[in-house]
């Protein structure tokens, strides 16, 4: 990857990812293709918390997961997706999703 800016993204995110894995003692992830928007990176600390992160492209993430040196997964099910921890909020979120509420 020689575009420059391309390199500066992929940095820029994988000093974030850095930081989630500092905060929630190490970090996995799995890569998820959004369409035009890029690929989602989405994080799982060890503690079972959980976020994510937007690359304009697959390469960009797979950088920045490089960079930053995250164990990626093929997808998230099985012992991934185990590890997190939802509490009354999402609970409460999805809940409303699901009974077509906007909460």
């Amino acid at each position: 990857m020689a575009d420059t800016k391309q390199e500066r993204t992929a940095a820029k995110l994988a000093k974030r990812i850095g930081d989630f894995s500092q905060q929630h003692g190490g970090a996995e992830g799995q890569l998820a293709y959004i369409g035009q928007m890029g690929t989602r990176i989405v994080l799982v600390g060890e503690d079972g918390g959980w976020g994510d992160l937007v690359a304009p492209s697959h390469d960009v993430a797979r950088l920045a997961a490089e960079k930053a040196g995250l164990t990626l997964h093929e997808d998230f099910d099985g012992e991934l997706a185990a590890k997190v921890k939802t509490g009354p909020y999402e609970w409460k979120r999805m809940a409303g999703i699901q009974l077509g509420s906007p909460s």
